[in-house]
């Protein structure tokens, strides 16, 4: 098959939501459809200690929050589709802004009951910057929750979207029946009273054939008419240039649980989803269809399996082909580097795969050598944008509570940090290390892993920092700049890439650097022009 259309069949994409909209599980049943998976894992239920297939470290079985954003692939109707699944969990924020780097399109996952929720609102915001064409997923419709035109108004101001349904529920809660499909024209029913069972659909091109009577009797029948009527008085016509530009977004209503509607969101996504897009380079725009390879590095999961040591370094292919054992040039160490056994995700399998395209993420066994953002080429020197670190929440010193495991903690630490778990920050004063985080549970992420993964302890003290600036200097030599260096020298740290970091201890403060010091510009993420 020719190298163009190995692109064309590509779908890479996230899936985002706030903790809690069932994320997770309807990963798990868009995986079930594309026959990746033969059963669902209980996800919440301890009964089976199976967990969501996704969810791969154990303090995430524990608490039933996807920590680390999973990587998993599937073939459907000719399409490869790569899902890269992400935490909801407002305390990993940063690992899924991160891969958001990486996708090409995106599916919003919406809590019927609880409607838009604070989580949701930062990444939409992160997806509309990029201009990421993003469908909507209403959940949870077997439950009571929010009228269907009241929530597609609150996706509308609170995220800021151009919404338009492709399908729409018939009743809701107790009274939910089932789904009327506007894209395909058809309608899919539950079946009994369990509410478990989903017949196929039955194909239904005029909603006022007096058959709709029948089928969910005289009440529903006239509320869904009457819906639907609305539906194409209020909403714009779907376009799929505008979706594709990020300037329009299909909804689509379902409850993952009870498989329903996931099928009519997967059909109707694999043809209308873009196939893998251009990304910027600081040097230019990467186009796929160029012939030489370049891709990125945008997460790093150390200990996928705790027999052993490895780390895997997630690339996504941006360029080119990708071959097993052909030398690479590591743009940021200048050195080459070759790779014998490229792993991809199908569910739960890992296999090594010999040729990778663009839009696909490859898994590379790494020594050490990768961090978040580096890049592989064929020679050309290109640094793709758009990996920053953000300025943490929370900050505290980080101790050795075993003394005799101090190198192990040192290693420890540097690789969870390459992982961007958290961030290093090494005190210019005292060489004393702080950490700092999104949110807390970051903290026990850390000290869980310290002692599982590499068998070191360690304690924390409060570190009083209102903000991590990355300072830059309009002139580093300038009598300002020293006289800011020799203030400060308290405060001041170095981050993991060497890059200067000023650690505020109030907002009073940090107003009355960026006043004392004009030409020392502030910065609240590492990346800045």
């Amino acid at each position: 098959m020719s190298f163009k259309s190995e692109i064309a069949k590509r779908r890479t994409f996230g899936i985002i939501s706030h903790p809690d909209a069932g994320k997770t599980t309807l990963t798990e049943k868009l995986l079930l459809f594309g026959g990746a998976i033969q059963e669902a894992g209980a996800v919440k239920s301890n009964k089976i200690k199976k967990g969501a297939t996704s969810d791969f470290m154990e303090i995430e079985r524990q608490r039933g929050i996807s920590v680390a954003t999973s990587v998993l692939a599937f073939y459907y109707k000719d399409k490869k589709i790569n899902i890269l699944d992400t935490p909801g969990h407002k305390d990993f924020a940063e690992d899924t802004f991160r891969t958001l780097t990486a996708v090409d399109s995106v599916i919003v996952v919406i809590d019927v009951a609880k409607g838009v929720e604070e989580q949701t609102e930062k990444l939409v915001e992160v997806c509309r910057m990029r201009q990421i064409p993003m469908i909507v997923f209403i959940n949870k419709l077997d439950r009571e929750g929010k009228d269907a035109f009241d929530l597609m108004d609150e996706v509308e101001q609170k995220l800021g979207l151009t919404v338009t349904p492709l399908s729409f529920p018939i009743g809701m809660g107790y009274d939910f029946q089932g789904i009327y499909n506007i894209y395909e024209k058809n309608i899919q029913l539950f079946q009994g009273g369990t509410k478990k069972k989903v017949s196929d659909s039955i194909a239904f091109e005029d909603v006022n054939d007096p058959g709709l009577e029948e089928l969910i009797g005289e009440n529903a029948a006239v509320a869904l008419r009457e819906n639907l009527e609305l539906v194409e008085g209020v909403y714009p016509p779907f376009e799929r240039e505008a979706y594709l530009q990020g300037q329009l977004q299909p909804v689509f209503f379902g409850s993952a649980l009870n498989n329903f509607g996931v099928r009519e969101l997967l059909d109707c996504f694999v043809e209308i989803a873009p196939p893998p897009r251009p990304k910027q380079a600081e040097e230019r725009e990467v186009k796929p269809g160029e012939t030489e390879m370049s891709g990125f590095v945008f997460k790093i999961h150390a200990n996928m399996d705790p027999k052993h040591r490895d780390r895997l370094a997630f690339i996504k292919i941006v360029s080119g082909t990708f071959e097993r054992n052909k030398p690479y040039q590591h743009v940021r160490l200048g050195k080459n580097l070759k790779f014998s056994s490229p792993n991809a995700f199908f569910a739960e399998k890992k296999e090594i795969v010999d040729t990778s395209y663009p839009g696909d993420i490859v898994g590379l066994h790494d020594t050490g050598n990768f961090k978040i953002g580096d890049t592989l080429t064929e020679g050309e020197k290109l640094n793709y944008k758009g990996i920053p670190s953000f300025s943490p929440e929370h900050f505290r010193y980080i101790n050795n509570a075993d003394p005799m495991k101090a190198k192990q903690l040192n290693k420890g630490i540097d690789q969870l940090m390459d992982e961007g778990v958290a961030q290093l920050f090494t005190l210019e004063m005292n060489g004393r290390k702080v950490i700092g985080t999104v949110g807390a549970l970051q903290y026990e992420v850390i000290q869980y892993r310290l002692e599982h993964e590499y068998g070191a302890k360690c304690t924390y003290e409060p570190f009083p920092v209102h903000k991590a600036c990355w300072v830059q200097p309009t002139d580093a030599e300038s009598d300002e700049y020293k006289d800011f260096l020799r203030v400060r020298q308290k405060y001041l740290a170095r981050d993991k890439r060497n890059q200067l970091v000023f650690l505020a201890d109030s907002a009073f403060s940090l107003q009355m650097v960026q006043q004392k010091y004009p030409g020392v510009k502030l910065h609240f993420t590492s990346e800045f022009e």
